[in-house]
């Protein structure tokens, strides 16, 4: 608990902010959701891509092995998302990563629409899988919040320059950092046993 205290302590002196991330995060993918149901055509689309480009072929080779398969989610959640999408620009350019997972949001929404009666069924486990990892993203996006605002604003922070006010943006964007990783971790074994073990049984059933 007491890693998790600082982390608790600028969520709750920034909650209006937290609530706006999770309004992004969870909001947009709904948006993305009806969008996809609206139009099937998109997330058949992307499920095509999926074909093409051997994301499928590579989660199937996966299947066998669970701990390896949700290493994999792990690697892919945060090596080509929270790091490169959402923190990384933020560093550059302030706020630019909420932005940036507003559209990955839309995109997982688009990609997760219950348009067929196995995506409806895989849902329903899966749902929880999303909350999880969401939520991770949403942390991710609140650190960026966190480190754009002490830099534009370094008073906030108690600094008397932006440099300084930078550099504790930082050291608040590291105490968020431990709990979405260990949401990342957390939902990643989560996905990888129901996807395994869970979903093929729903489905067959």
């Amino acid at each position: 608990m007491r890693l998790l205290r600082p982390t608790l302590q600028l969520v709750r002196a920034n909650l209006g902010a937290y609530l706006v991330m999770n309004a992004v995060m969870y909001g947009v993918a709904l948006v993305g959701m009806g969008v996809g149901l609206a139009f099937p055509h998109l997330t058949a689309a992307n499920e095509a891509t999926l074909n093409a480009d051997g994301t499928t072929d590579l989660v199937m080779s996966l299947l066998s092995n669970v701990w390896l398969f949700a290493a994999t989610i792990f690697a892919v959640n945060v090596g080509t998302v929270a790091l490169p999408m959402i923190l990384l620009p933020s560093l550059v350019v302030p706020f630019l990563g909420i932005a940036l997972a507003g559209y990955k949001a839309y995109g997982l929404g688009i990609a997760l629409a219950p348009v067929n009666d196995v995506l409806m069924t895989t849902l329903i486990p899966h749902s929880l899988t999303i909350l999880i990892e969401f939520q991770a993203y949403v942390l991710v996006m609140f650190a960026a919040y966190l480190l754009g605002r002490a830099w534009l604003r370094p008073q906030s922070v108690g600094a008397d320059t932006r440099r300084r006010g930078y550099l504790r943006g930082l050291r608040q964007v590291g105490w968020i950092s431990l709990p979405a990783l260990a949401l990342f971790v957390v939902g990643a074994v989560y996905e990888a046993f129901e996807l395994i073990y869970i979903v093929p049984p729903m489905l067959v059933g």
